[in-house]
């Protein structure tokens, strides 16, 4: 059908809130390998941006080494340097514009034969992956993710990415590097060339999480093509074209969501998810704690009853609850991410837990803290909510009194207002907590005290 749609079907592949599972396996086989344009006619998109190839170039091999569905790529040498050249295919602005003009018509008219949940997250997984091709088509784009990247794990060991030739690379070309590995997935390459796989899968997973959990930027496409290693047991990172960016604020209810699953709260993951925007108004939230109380089983390697799983679907699917899920672009990506590694890890069936290297990221990084702290607060602001609520109801109180003739006693006024006096000093102890102090779990105590203190001496004068 041609690169726009094997691109929109890996892009599904990832899409559990549209897509029930057997879809997402199979098409998440979709490999990009595409058959290359002749040379010929990829010839004339290098000398019009770069000028004669003999005049930029020392050598070409004119054997595309990678043909995929937007660009192919070929090996050549830059003054006895060896480099790879990526260029996009021709004329496949055209055909993309053509392929996404068909889309459009067609996702509307579809969308009248689906579930009405489904209907917004495909509306804006289209909108999604027409903005993503069409960054991922200027490669001026992919050098500055690549560079960025390059900075930002620069001090992670066993991490290589190639450099951009800045003088031979516009919006359609981009040379770089040539740095050469062992696929990913080639596991007989792997075992032939003594490097330890299991090491292989925790290294990917902890440098691909350290990137979104740590840095502003992170490749969102780890497909095997875009991943070696090196003889040393090193990754070699190729293709930026697609990238997720999360702003600190997002970054930060990404490590929270991680943080409790970390601890083995599925309420707090509730709460993270409904924070990041990731469920739909109207979800049964007693569902979606008891389905996420699975995930944590499995992830510890605690064997879940299925019959407790079944039974539970079940109810789902009477429920708002059956489609609950919405993913903004970035956390599209991020699920993107995230699932192309699982497959990389089910390719080599090791030893291996997430959830220990979540840990150790979360405890490396030194972002524990900050997700805490962003807790706290955000649990004080909606204590403070409360009271606010509790305030407004003060003059109906203030009314009843009055209307049944409620005489207060001067001594118990005076209580109250220091039961008062007393919450309102918590409060604002528990505010200074959550700015300056690393000691959480006694400064809660504290606080947790006085407040009780105070509702107790107003509970007693009422």
């Amino acid at each position: 059908m041609g690169p726009v749609y094997i691109k929109l079907g890996q892009w599904l592949s990832s899409r559990a809130d549209i897509l029930p599972q057997p879809y997402l396996e199979e098409l998440s086989k979709l490999q990009d390998e595409v058959p290359a344009a002749p040379f010929d006619q990829v010839k004339p998109i290098i000398e019009n941006d770069l000028g004669p190839i003999n005049q930029n170039f020392d050598f070409i091999d004119t054997n595309v080494i990678s043909g995929a569905s937007l660009g192919q790529v070929y090996r050549a040498k830059i003054k006895d340097k060896e480099v790879v050249i990526k260029v996009k295919r021709p004329d496949i602005e055209k055909i993309v514009e053509k392929d996404i003009t068909v889309l459009k018509k067609i996702v509307p008219f579809a969308m009248k034969f689906v579930d009405p949940n489904l209907r917004y997250s495909a509306d804006a997984m289209l909108s999604q992956f027409i903005e993503t091709i069409h960054e991922e088509m200027d490669y001026t784009i992919e050098s500055q993710n690549l560079k960025m990247i390059k900075q930002n794990m620069r001090s992670y060991p066993r991490v290589i990415i190639p450099s951009v030739i800045e003088d031979h690379s516009t919006k359609n070309v981009l040379t770089l590097e040539y740095i050469p590995g062992i696929k990913i997935t080639n596991v007989k390459a792997l075992d032939e060339a003594g490097i330890d796989r299991e090491q292989v899968v925790v290294r990917a997973h902890k440098v691909f999480f350290t990137m979104l959990l740590r840095h502003e930027i992170f490749h969102a496409d780890p497909h095997p093509g875009n991943i070696s290693v090196a003889n040393d047991g090193s990754l070699i990172l190729y293709d930026f074209g697609m990238v997720g960016r999360l702003d600190s604020a997002t970054r930060l209810k990404l490590i929270r969501l991680y943080l409790s699953l970390v601890e083995k709260d599925p309420t707090r993951t509730v709460n993270a998810m409904d924070d990041l925007g990731m469920l739909m108004p109207g979800y049964d939230r007693s569902i979606i704690e008891k389905g996420i109380a699975f995930s944590i089983q499995a992830m510890y390697g605690t064997k879940v009853d299925k019959m407790e799983v079944r039974a539970l679907m079940e109810l789902a699917n009477k429920t708002m609850s059956r489609f609950p899920f919405k993913l903004p672009k970035q956390l599209a990506l991020y699920m993107r991410m995230a699932s192309i590694l699982e497959g990389i890890y089910f390719t080599h069936k090791v030893n291996f837990r997430f959830i220990n290297v979540l840990r150790n990221i979360l405890e490396e990084e030194n972002v524990v803290r900050d997700a805490y702290v962003e807790e706290l607060k955000l649990s004080f602001n909606r204590f403070v909510k409360s009271v606010d609520s509790a305030i407004a109801v003060v003059p109906e109180i203030k009314r009843f009194l009055e209307e049944n003739k409620i005489q207060t006693n001067p001594q118990k006024s005076r209580n109250v207002l220091l039961a008062g006096s007393i919450l309102s000093a918590a409060v604002f102890v528990g505010s200074a907590i959550l700015y300056t102090t690393n000691q959480f779990v006694g400064e809660i105590g504290m606080l947790s005290s006085i407040a009780i203190m105070a509702i107790s001496i107003f509970m007693k004068e009422r």
